[in-house]
């Protein structure tokens, strides 16, 4: 064999040794990307429990705020008629007037 049919074998050699060290290194790194996924997923699925609980607590207190109300409804929607707001405001502006 010549010398340069030599040197084409050991690039061979070279190139097979880089391709098998950066396969090793992709697979060092790809278990490390796994374990970190992993993580962040039950990282997610914690946070996603706290959200769900915040949101039933949430919920409770809106439906204990709707109880509440429940009496001052019909007084609430007299206050909020247009023409109740309108007089209101002619009081005012009668009292202003005064001053």
């Amino acid at each position: 064999m010549t010398p340069y049919g030599w040197i084409g074998v050991w690039l061979l050699v070279a190139s097979a040794v880089v391709i098998v060290v950066e396969g090793a290194v992709a697979a060092i790194w790809g278990a490390s990307l796994v374990k970190r996924s992993r993580a962040l997923s039950e990282r997610l699925v914690a946070e996603r429990g706290l959200i769900e609980a915040d949101m039933a607590r949430l919920r409770a207190a809106i439906e204990e705020t709707k109880r509440l109300w429940r009496p001052y409804r019909r007084i609430l929607r007299w206050v909020r008629h247009p023409l109740v707001i309108a007089l209101l405001e002619s009081y005012g502006r009668r009292r202003a007037g005064a001053r």
